[in-house]
């Protein structure tokens, strides 16, 4: 009777242990949990044939409990093999395909109302740049804290934002300040590249670099056993509170298939205090409910398997995809995932692009021929191959009512150096700039120097003012030379880039100008003095 206990404990022992560390959804949607279940026997198996062997008198080839087990475990196999089959697209294709149902939509009345300062300038490299150098000047956190990897895009205040915890250094960094938690997280400025940390009264107790009980995954493990979640993403609420946002699996096909999103627990980083929504119902403020990844997956599947599995794999006929990369737009208060869409051909041409909502999974689709990413980026690094910069992947944006990639240039240590704007349809037509203003500036004149817009077109949310100078002043940005001036007709500062207008130098207080200036930036860049 004892032997047969201390097995028993060893068993509970290791199954216990392996829990723990893998933490499998206790859900037979869950591929894990048949893992689970395997190990599990396996393991009843081992510890069964050890005893056999150590105190048993019969063979193990004899025993009939060895027998029962290995035949079991090969029983949940075939059932797990079976599932994933009848769940797969080669039975399922109509069902994959009708996961999403794409709105056409028109690409002028939309993308209209993205303006520069809702732009997100950088990419996640260079956000990860600009979030390590501003942890390595907090002298008093950098020893203890290093800066996650996660910087998850969302839409703060109307803005489009990165925000990444910090993460204890070590386990023994761990173990000296776990008591009090991780003190800050880091919050970046996409359009502006503001970089701050973000100092917590009380700091964050929840978060992946935990290593017992207080790890996030295991946290929710704990409270929602059965709950199957997605990819975490890390993000702060309207009043800078951090959360992470944990989307729970849906599948929608079979045992495994046709994954979508059916909840999202909201999980305090702070106190651990969690909120669970249907998907329909996820607060406005959530910006991240669907893994970009998940979105490209399903729609994928929309556009290859129109026809049928063996037509996505054989003929292809009609078969869409989307291209090889992705980035982010800020609209309507929501973070949206943009990609290109190309045919299966790889014939380096879109036929269209789609938007699709990182808390909905609404999906907007807009045609529109022209020249797919890769061959833009490559346009706009042909013009300036002196300087060796590489292009970031593009946003496509609406640029005097002409579809237009815009991108941001790096150098060999990833900084921006400058952006450039390519006509998706014509990708020969490249303008760059210093700044975003200095580039729209270029690509308006370049558009109508070449036939495509009209030379009185304005570009994007760009005005005109008249009147006298109430006050002037100069400063010096990124090495260029800026004049602000101040109008008597309203409280407003208008940008002058004395690069491009160095007449500014000419006016004073009390003279009379008329400006053109940007009205999608904050600080009225001015595009030009009449």
């Amino acid at each position: 009777m004892k032997k047969k206990l201390l097995a028993g404990i060893a068993v509970l022992l290791l199954a216990f242990l392996y829990y723990y560390i893998e933490l499998p959804a206790i859900n037979i949607h869950e591929s894990g949990f048949w893992f689970f279940l395997v190990a599990v026997i396996g393991i009843i198996v081992v510890v069964y044939a050890i005893r056999k062997r150590l105190y048993g008198t019969i063979q193990l080839k004899q025993s009939k409990g060895i027998k029962a087990g290995v035949i079991l475990m090969l029983g949940i196999i075939a059932v797990y093999a079976v599932g994933s089959l009848l769940s797969s697209p080669i039975i399922n294709a109509k069902k994959y395909q009708n996961l999403v149902t794409p709105e056409e939509r028109d690409f002028t009345e939309d993308i209209q109302e993205i303006s520069f300062n809702q732009i997100p300038l950088l990419d996640k490299d260079s956000a990860v740049l600009l979030g390590n150098r501003k942890m390595g000047s907090m002298v008093d956190m950098v020893s203890q804290f290093e800066v996650s990897d996660l910087y998850s895009q969302i839409n703060y205040q109307g803005q489009p934002y990165r925000v990444t915890p910090l993460v204890y250094a070590n386990a023994i960094k761990w173990l000296t300040n776990q008591k009090d938690g991780i003190p800050a997280y880091i919050r970046i400025d996409m359009a502006t590249q503001n970089t701050e940390l973000v100092k917590l009264e009380d700091g964050i107790k929840y978060s992946e670099s935990e290593l017992l009980n207080r790890n996030i995954y295991r946290h929710l493990r704990f409270r929602y056993p059965t709950y199957m979640f997605d990819q975490l993403s890390f993000e702060i609420n309207d009043d800078g509170v951090p959360y992470w946002i944990c989307p729970v699996k849906k599948f929608n096909i079979g045992l495994f298939g046709g994954q979508t999103i059916g909840k999202v627990v909201l999980c305090n980083a702070i106190t651990g205090e969690t909120e669970e929504y249907k998907i329909k119902d996820c607060p406005q403020w959530v910006d991240r409910a669907y893994p970009a990844d998940l979105l490209i997956d399903v729609y994928n599947y929309h556009g290859t398997l129109k026809n049928g599995f063996f037509n996505s794999v054989l003929g292809q006929k009609g078969c869409l995809k989307t291209t090889d990369g992705y980035n982010y737009l800020a609209l309507e208060d929501d973070v949206w995932v943009y990609t290109g869409i190309t045919s299966v051909s790889g014939d380096r041409s879109n036929v269209g692009f789609v938007l699709m909502n990182q808390r909905t999974m609404e999906t907007r689709y807009y045609s529109c021929a022209g020249a797919e990413e890769y061959s833009a980026m490559e346009s706009a690094e042909g013009q300036v191959q002196n300087l060796k910069y590489t292009a970031a992947f593009p946003l496509l944006l609406n640029i005097s009512n002409e579809p237009t990639y815009f991108m941001a240039l790096k150098d060999g240590a990833g900084l921006v150096k400058k952006y450039a704007m390519v006509n998706i349809q014509k990708y020969q037509n490249v303008a760059i700039g210093d700044t975003v203003s200095e580039c729209e500036k270029a690509y308006v004149k370049l558009l109508a120097s070449n036939g495509i817009t009209s030379t009185d077109e304005k570009s994007t949310g760009t005005n005109e003012i008249s009147g006298k100078i109430k006050r002037i002043g100069q400063a010096v940005m990124d090495g260029n030379s800026h004049f602000y001036l101040a109008l008597e007709e309203n409280d407003e500062v208008y940008d002058v880039p004395v690069v491009d207008y160095p007449e500014i130098v000419t006016y004073d207080v009390g003279d009379e100008i008329t400006l053109e200036y940007s009205e999608d930036s904050p600080a009225n860049v001015v595009l030009g003095i009449k």
